[in-house]
C-alpha cells in the first residue's frame, strides 16, 4: 500500500504557474485549492512516502 505525505501552501495569482511548476518538479501533485476569497487561496499537495 502507497504511504503519502501531505503539504500546504498559498497559492498567488501572479505567480501561480511558477510554483505549480516547482512543486510537480519536487514530486508534489495538487489534490485541491481550497480559496477563502479571490486573493486566499490553498493548495493542498501529496507525493509517495520515500522509503
Amino acid at each position: 500500500m502507497t504511504k503519502w505525505e501531505y503539504f500546504t501552501a498559498p497559492l498567488l495569482d501572479h505567480a501561480l504557474q511558477e510554483i505549480l511548476n516547482n512543486f510537480g518538479d519536487d514530486g508534489w501533485e495538487l489534490v485541491t485549492v481550497v480559496a477563502f476569497n479571490p486573493q486566499q487561496q490553498i493548495g493542498y499537495f501529496k507525493r509517495p512516502k520515500a522509503g
